[in-house]
């Protein structure tokens, strides 16, 4: 199926290419800059945003190799690593730490050096959920645990929940939350919402319209498009899997504790497996 077949107008920001399209690339590079303003509300101000290389080597010939979706620096030297996460990972915030070491790493200066380090900010926008909190923002950095006082402020994770942002767009009170809505429903909008009349959204939406893309993007798009349907349905067919393999094992569990109490009441094993799915090889053992 083609792109032309799914009647969206807008790119889908979850997907390689959408995302890399809006905030991976200098032409866009105010969008990066607005997104990261508003995420920070004041509290630092991103005046100018210089890319970086995406793909880093470690020091020794056999370290691992990481490739970000995005990397950059403010004026000031600061490092941003801008992720979409598409799929739940086992160790997620693992590698959200791993990557963090390459921009820790690379500010290393040769002779002489007091290890003073600029700040690094990891940014994760999650297409999942990680804990059952209605939070969607999450802030993170060293702590000392005894005066709750931040340890170190120049190491910063951010992540936020993108299923848990629900707010409707009469809902949206701040950037942030236009941000937030255009991130989360960009792919399913037919207009720009007339919330969103900043001058920034005006340079999205059109940066976003499949229709102006040329046949090479277009290509590039379907093919990440395709890539993106193809993961969430591997992890949709994962999640139904394991919830009826749970089902199952509940069903297990309460048959068998049914079974213990009719067979403690004197009940006939035959009439014990009839009544509970059991079969009496089962029954004997309990």
């Amino acid at each position: 199926m083609g792109i032309d077949d799914t009647h969206d107008r807008y790119i889908n920001p979850y997907t390689d290419f959408g995302f890399k399209k809006l905030f991976g690339t200098v032409i866009n590079k105010e969008l990066l800059i607005s997104f990261l303003n508003a995420l920070f509300s004041g509290r630092e101000v991103v005046k100018d945003i210089t890319y970086l290389n995406p793909e880093h080597l470690g020091s020794l010939e056999l370290d691992r190799k990481a490739v970000f979706d995005v990397y950059c620096e403010n004026e000031q030297g600061e490092k941003f690593l801008v992720e979409m996460q598409k799929g739940e990972q086992e160790f997620f915030k693992d590698r959200s730490l791993f990557y963090s070491t390459f921009p820790i790493r690379e500010q290393a200066r040769r002779g002489n050096w007091d290890y003073e380090l600029k700040a690094v900010y990891t940014i994760g926008i999650l297409n999942f959920t990680f804990d059952n909190l209605e939070d969607y923002h999450h802030e993170v950095k060293l702590v000392d645990l005894r005066t709750m006082k931040v340890f170190y402020d120049k190491l910063t994770f951010i992540y936020l929940e993108m299923p848990k942002f629900n707010k409707t767009e009469d809902e949206l009170c701040s950037m942030f939350d236009k941000w937030l809505f255009v991130l989360r429903n960009l792919s399913t909008l037919f207009e720009r919402p007339a919330a969103l009349q900043e001058r920034v959204f005006t340079r999205l939406f059109e940066t976003a319209e499949i229709a102006k893309f040329n046949r090479r993007e277009r290509n590039e798009y379907e093919e990440s498009l395709k890539n993106y349907r193809d993961l969430y349905s591997v992890m949709s067919t994962a999640e139904k899997k394991g919830r009826a393999e749970g089902l199952a094992e509940g069903a297990l569990h309460k048959a068998i504790e049914i079974a213990r109490n009719l067979k403690a009441s004197g009940m006939l094993l035959p009439d014990i497996a009839r009544l509970t799915g059991l079969n009496e090889s089962e029954l004997t053992d309990l």
